[in-house]
């Protein structure tokens, strides 16, 4: 099953929070699926293209700053 379960979970709380007039909680709950892409991504060893544009600038942020290395 491995991670991307997680992706689905969170497009289904943006989306409840878009419905119910929870814009700010719905636009947190994008930068986490964002980053979520990204980490499960490099876990993998796979390009991040789930979303594109911004999940990349993302992953080249989190491999700039050291998130995410193994050890």
């Amino acid at each position: 099953m491995g991670h991307h379960w997680i992706i689905d979970v969170l497009a289904d709380l943006q989306a409840y929070a878009q419905r119910n007039e929870l814009p700010a909680l719905a636009r947190q709950l994008e930068d986490t699926g964002l980053l979520a892409n990204v980490e499960i991504a490099s876990l993998l060893d796979e390009p991040a293209t789930r979303v594109s544009g911004e999940v990349i600038e993302t992953r080249r942020f989190l491999e700039r700053s050291g998130a995410g290395r193994r050890p």
